[in-house]
């Protein structure tokens, strides 16, 4: 599949599925992956730092297996290696992993998406061929430790008009506070505890797929 294709359907997707074991409570990442397909997410990442080689591919190729199935896009988390072996849709890239602009020319036809803290991040991000950058985190988080901290859905004002590729928000949006980014244009927002971690991962994942596409 070339990007532009991949591309079309990340226009499609509303709800960024970030999954992470140790954040399933107890669960098992693909019973969550189960749950959020059957609940129509189609924007799924594969996100694991602490895992060997070997075994991060194995369970991301699990991933990749289920989301084909569903017509999902898979992203994978840092790792443009495991993405590319596993046949995935694409790789997120943090401001220390590897650079966008190196991530492109080795992989012309994955989605390459890039997290930005400031206007200036996200901008440099879309020079260097990003297929989307993440804005955030919008609210505080416990799961990934950024030094700046919580930007504020305000920063959403100021990056979106000038950004002509596609923006995800992610950081603490929960169904309380998921409005604060949709009436600011947002309309792919990422989420990692709000649906991993959920009572009913299938009914928290629909109820914010839902707040998404009614607004």
């Amino acid at each position: 599949m070339d990007v532009a294709t991949r591309l079309a359907r990340f226009h499609q997707t509303d709800l960024y599925a970030v999954i992470t074991e140790q954040f399933c409570r107890g669960r098992s990442a693909i019973a969550v992956l189960e749950a959020v397909l059957e609940a129509g997410v189609r924007l799924v990442q594969f996100r694991e730092k602490n895992l060997e080689d070997r075994e991060l591919y194995q369970r991301c190729f699990q991933f990749r297996e289920r989301t084909a199935g569903a017509d999902a896009l898979l992203i994978v988390d840092d790792r443009l290696d495991i993405a590319l072996a596993t046949g995935a849709d694409g790789v997120h890239l943090g401001q220390t992993d590897l650079p966008v602009e190196a991530a492109r020319r080795v992989a012309p036809n994955l989605l390459i998406g890039a997290s930005a803290h400031s206007l200036e991040e996200a901008l440099a991000a879309q020079q260097a061929g990003a297929s989307y950058v993440n804005i955030g985190p919008i609210f505080a988080t416990q799961t990934k430790d950024v030094s700046a901290g919580a930007i504020g859905p305000e920063m959403i004002d100021l990056i979106a008009p000038h950004l002509t590729i596609p923006f995800t928000c992610m950081g603490g949006i929960k169904p309380d506070n998921v409005h604060e980014v949709l009436r600011r244009g947002a309309r792919h927002v990422a989420v990692v505890t709000s649906v991993t971690a959920a009572d009913d991962v299938y009914a928290a994942a629909l109820e914010l797929r839902r707040a998404i596409l009614n607004h």
